[in-house]
């Protein structure tokens, strides 16, 4: 490599590893605040498993002295300080293709793995899953790097992959695949069968930002793919840039006509779909071909999606669909459209597709048959999934301890639908979205603690009163002074006027009282005037027993 083609890797190594923090976003904003941070973590540590495990043994058994086409040898634990540049330069980029492909399992299999389950996962697939198909295809690559291959068998055969359609793209996409059937659909996903209940995702504008993060680094992972600052750099990252654009449109226009509407996940999937696509004959068809190739990919890709939904397989981001279905297609457009005079094969069209065919079909056995056998065994002596009380939880606390605002607020709530205790209260962040909702939530809280207070207090009354009107019907004793009314009494609202009302009425009763027994005394007089002042004569009428 010249010093202008090494600089020229080098900036594409890094918009491809880009492309990392494009997943993280995407793949983020795609699942549920619960799970977010262990999205995330995801996509972080499996770059660095996949690394490791690369300039541990993985690059050499990819692009070392093949061994019958089937695996190299040499080239583990490089050190690059007595090799060439160039042997770095090429190190670099295909480590970052490496951590790309397992990447993607990390998206299919969302919200339902533990955490160490998935680091096995990753290692199984960028140890030995990815290196080993890669050495299949791309072993000849090494000779841009000094490493002499003989190249591997599918690769003698005609198999053409310009950038990783099948290699880096629909690897990932059938070990997700396995993942996904081994472990199972999240939780409510389907209810019943027949019934799918969409997971809307947290954040979308956060799976936005991804999917323009994931854009802007395939053009390094294509243009870098050239291996130098060639003069078919700029066609290719054209046919890449109107790939995906053209997979955008296909993936709107199916939208509205199936919905009525067009929403968002078909948008990025789409747009996603037609990169994937064209990856794999990006310097190899014109311009208008790659429009074609994208939009067919990001058709397929919906289908597919929609296709797995109906069988009942859970994948969260849709990785399966775009990576695998578009990976697929963009590998069958090479013996379809592609150029043969650039793909240089010596084959004719038809048993290019043929060959592309076995390519494609060898992939998703391997890769998927391997991934499904080893997690299927190792299932049973260790459980993969989570459990449903950490699901529910959310895998943000259950395997990191790692909370959140929303967290918090819902675990309040939930405590206090439990334990009716009105008395709990919301932390407060006031410098967030979430905190303002917080605080609004607690004001509520303090207004309904206060006002069922008042409601035990008004309850409490309401007995009193009745237990004052009962004892005065029982002991025929209308006092208004005995009836203890007065606190109530002093209520402005309808209680009061009520306890008012009956003192008012026992105030009445007891002046009517009076009155009757004056009346009485008043009848006596006229009618027994010599005893009347003498209650204690037996003719007197106050002293006759009852």
């Amino acid at each position: 490599m010249t010093t202008i083609d090494t600089l020229w890797m080098l900036l594409c190594s890094g918009l491809v590893f880009l492309m990392q923090a494009g997943f993280m976003c995407l793949e983020s904003g795609m699942t549920r605040s619960k799970n977010s941070i262990n999205v995330a973590i995801k996509n972080f540590a499996d770059f660095g498993i996949s690394v490791a495990l690369f300039w541990s043994f993985g690059f050499g058994i990819m692009f070392g002295v093949s061994s019958w086409g089937w695996w190299g040898q040499h080239y583990a634990f490089l050190n690059f300080s007595d090799q060439s540049s160039s042997l770095a330069v090429f190190f670099l980029f295909q480590a970052m293709f490496c951590g790309t492909s397992t990447t993607i399992i990390s998206g299919a299999a969302a919200e339902r793995l533990k955490f160490s389950a998935y680091l096995l996962v990753a290692g199984l697939a960028s140890g030995l899953i990815y290196p080993i198909f890669g050495h299949w295809v791309w072993n000849g690559l090494g000779t841009v790097a000094g490493i002499e291959g003989a190249g591997g068998w599918l690769e003698n055969l005609g198999f053409r992959d310009f950038s990783g359609s099948t290699v880096v793209h629909s690897v990932g996409a059938w070990v997700g695949l396995a993942t996904i059937l081994v472990v199972g659909p999240r939780q409510g996903r389907f209810p019943k069968p027949g019934e799918m209940v969409k997971i809307q995702g947290s954040n979308m504008p956060f799976s936005v930002l991804g999917t323009l993060l994931l854009w802007f680094g395939w053009l390094g992972f294509n243009g870098g793919s050239t291996f130098g600052l060639t003069p078919a750099v700029p066609g290719v990252m054209v046919n890449t840039v109107l790939a995906g654009v053209g997979g955008m449109l296909m993936a709107a226009l199916l939208n509205l006509l199936q919905e009525k509407m067009i929403e968002v996940e078909p948008l990025m999937n789409g747009s996603l779909a037609g990169l994937v696509a064209i990856t794999a004959s990006a310097n190899g068809v014109i311009t208008p071909i790659a429009v074609v190739i994208g939009a067919t990919g990001a058709a397929i890709a919906y289908l597919l999606a929609q296709q797995l939904q109906r069988w009942g397989v859970d994948d969260a981001v849709d990785a399966v669909a775009v990576h695998g279905g578009g990976g697929a297609w963009g590998s069958l457009c090479v013996g379809l459209f592609g150029q043969l005079t650039v793909l240089d094969t010596g084959l004719n069209r038809w048993q290019q597709c043929g060959v592309q065919l076995l390519g494609i079909g060898t992939c998703a056995l391997w890769s998927f048959g391997l991934a499904w056998v080893v997690l299927t065994l190792l299932n049973r002596v260790f459980i993969l999934r989570i459990s449903p009380e950490d699901e529910e939880m959310g895998l943000n606390v259950s395997e990191h301890r790692a909370t959140t605002e929303t967290y918090e607020l819902f675990k309040v709530m939930d405590r206090q639908a439990k334990t009716h205790d009105l008395s709990l209260r919301v932390p407060v962040n006031p410098f967030t979205e979430v905190g303002h909702i917080a605080g609004r939530y607690n004001q509520v809280m303090d207004a309904f603690e206060e006002r069922h207070h008042r409601s035990v207090e008004d309850l409490a009354q309401i007995y009193y009163v009745t237990a004052a009107i009962a004892a005065a019907i029982e002991n025929n004793t209308f006092k208004s002074d005995q009836l203890g009314l007065e606190e109530v009494t002093t209520r402005p609202d309808e209680l009061g006027a009520l306890a008012r009302a009956i003192q008012q009425m026992a105030e009445m009763l007891q002046q009517r009282d009076k009155e009757l027994i004056a009346v009485k005394q008043q009848l006596l007089r006229q009618q027994s005037p010599l005893n009347v002042n003498d209650p204690s004569q037996p003719d007197h009428p106050w002293g006759k027993s009852e």
